[in-house]
């Protein structure tokens, strides 16, 4: 990993909610709302804007757990603003606090823990994985 890492540290992204981002299953739409699902994919996309500037041409990282609250929910056209704060820096984890705002109200909050490893460790593991 390159320096500069530290607590503290902080990246925002933003989104604006779409048809695609509803709660659904299955294809069936449940409600024309901000899903929790969606909510979770930007945490981690704003969590891995953390890591980015930081990782060696032979590193990658890969998520190691999110813990997820949705707090209120996000209409069409609303935008989001979604920002990590790295909080923890624990062996190769990278664990960052993340909140989900909209114009009115904080939309979710959790944490996501990614983990740095080798780009060779990761595709081993994938490998060994893998149903002959």
């Amino acid at each position: 990993m390159k320096p500069g890492m530290k607590i503290g540290n902080t990246a925002t992204i933003t989104a604006t909610v779409t048809p695609e981002m509803f709660a659904q299953f299955e294809g069936k739409l449940v409600h024309p709302a901000y899903s929790t699902v969606s909510m979770v994919y930007h945490m981690e996309w704003a969590a891995r804007q953390i890591i980015l500037p930081f990782l060696e041409e032979e590193e990658e990282g890969i998520g190691g757990g999110i813990k997820a609250t949705h707090l209120a929910p996000t209409p069409e056209g609303m935008t989001l603003s979604i920002t990590a704060t790295l909080t923890k820096l624990k062996g190769k984890a990278v664990i960052c606090e993340v909140e989900v705002r909209n114009e009115k109200a904080v939309v979710g909050q959790g944490e996501v823990t990614q983990y740095i490893l080798p780009r060779e460790h990761i595709s081993k593991k994938l490998e060994e994985m893998k149903v002959l």
